[in-house]
């Protein structure tokens, strides 16, 4: 039995890829074992959102290289996607796999292997193979940009954790300047609901209680298929699925929280009431180098519709801290609009120059410590926000989704999330893994992680 170890970077959509690779290894005989044990094959699903996670990806398949210098390597993904000619030269890679055909990953192994066996006998190399002595690299990349069909991979399982990441939709066409996904994942492919309803029911059936909807551009699922498909008639769908208790949904467009979403959201008791909402920037004239369709007054109309609906929803959020152009004005300009606004959570970046966008070639490129200083400046912001919504549930029953042990100042809990995703922890004897429970919320452990006893 030959053993297989995988390694993750990335987005949602890539962890979801990365699963189903390792189900499909599993199917075809192979122990999956830690990345960090020896292994004959270490995929690592790459990432290319910045330059640092292509660093970060090129590191990784260097770490297994060196795990085991005769172990086949394969990098999978969106760097392969940007970066196949220089991966075709590095020694540590044995077989490249783009997007979209990341469901080869057994028969391309399975071909590598044999080709392996054939060269060591002495045989020739087999067609379409580029071969030196007893290295060569098995590539199966596709031009993305021109595919329109959804890769079929699928999950059964959970695997280590408690809610499903499901994948209903690949793709963008937004082109947002700072990004070079569209160029690595190609344009809007959509999942068909029969599919997605086939692996929610497999999940359920294996103990799912919690599903998360997620793609790369989620919003626009749908819009590649027919008249009458897309993200609430699969809500929808999913909503009447027996034995599933909770909904969440993965990032989602600004524009596409009306009225009518949020009401009909809002009817459906499975649906958590947790909303990311991507911002980027709280200034107009940011938004607009950014290529972002939307701007601030649009925005705060979606979360007012959201909170219109559900009362008090999480709504988390993205920030980019000294995007090109980015003045003080600018800067200070979106701090007020977040604290208006009022986040759960935000996420803080840093804007990172990326090759191939064309905010990489805009001129006014803000200085490395004016983005440390405004970052922090954005973190601490979002520290107090957060923590003030988190302490509104205090005196408030509530229930929980238990999902891990962990110790907290030297005592053992169970801890868990709540409809709005916030974390909560409880005695370890009220449950284990995948168990709800109910209580109340009585004080805070530190200011991340709500404490709750008995009713």
């Amino acid at each position: 039995m030959k053993r297989a170890a995988l390694h993750n970077l990335g987005c949602k959509v890539n962890a979801y890829e990365t699963e189903a690779m390792e189900q499909l290894l599993e199917a075809a005989g192979y122990r999956i074992v830690s990345f960090q044990e020896a292994a004959d094959v270490y995929v690592v699903n790459t990432c290319s959102v910045t330059n640092i996670a292509e660093r970060k990806s090129r590191q990784m398949l260097h770490r297994a290289r060196k795990l085991n210098p005769q172990a086949v390597i394969v990098a999978a993904g969106c760097y392969v996607q940007a970066a196949q000619e220089d991966l075709k030269k590095d020694l540590a890679v044995d077989i490249i796999i783009g997007n979209n055909k990341k469901q080869d990953l057994v028969p391309v192994l399975e071909d590598y292997f044999r080709q392996r066996e054939r060269e060591r006998s002495g045989g020739e190399a087999l067609p379409g193979q580029e071969a030196e002595g007893l290295s060569f690299v098995r590539t199966r990349v596709i031009p993305i940009g021109d595919t329109k069909e959804y890769e079929n991979l699928n999950i059964s399982r959970l695997s280590g954790h408690t809610r499903a990441f499901v994948k209903v939709q690949d793709g963008c066409n937004q082109f947002c300047s700072y990004c070079i996904i569209p160029y690595t994942r190609g344009r809007v492919r959509s999942r068909r609901p029969s599919d997605v309803m086939q692996e929610a029911r497999r999940l359920v059936e294996n103990g799912c209680r919690e599903m998360v909807l997620t793609g790369i551009h989620l919003s626009s699922y749908g819009t590649d298929l027919e008249e009458g498909t897309d993200l609430l008639s699969l809500i929808r769908q999913l909503h009447g699925l027996k034995g599933l208790e909770r909904i969440r949904m993965g990032s989602l467009e600004p524009r596409i929280v009306t009225e009518e979403f949020a009401g009909a959201l809002a009817a459906m008791e499975k649906v958590c009431p947790h909303f990311h909402l991507s911002l980027q920037s709280g200034c107009d004239a940011t938004l607009k180098r950014m290529n972002r369709h939307y701007t601030t007054a649009q925005y705060e109309d979606c979360c007012g519709i959201l909170r219109a609906a559900f009362g008090h929803p999480a709504i988390t959020t993205d920030v980019i801290v000294g995007f090109p152009g980015e003045t003080e004005e600018e800067f200070w300009q979106t701090r007020e609009y977040l604290e208006r606004i009022h986040f759960y959570e935000m996420h803080i970046f840093k804007y990172s120059v990326r090759a191939g966008t064309r905010a990489a070639a805009m001129d006014h490129q803000v200085p490395e410590p004016v983005k440390a200083a405004r970052s922090e400046e954005l973190l601490k912001l979002e520290g107090q926000m957060s923590e003030e919504y988190r302490k509104r549930f205090l005196g408030k029953e509530l229930q929980v989704l238990l999902e891990e042990p962990v110790t907290i100042d030297g005592k053992p809990y169970m801890t868990g999330y709540t409809r709005e995703y916030v974390k909560v922890a409880v005695p370890p004897e009220w449950g284990g893994r995948n168990c709800f429970v109910t209580g109340r919320a009585q004080g805070m452990l530190g200011r991340e992680v709500l404490y709750m006893e008995n009713l």
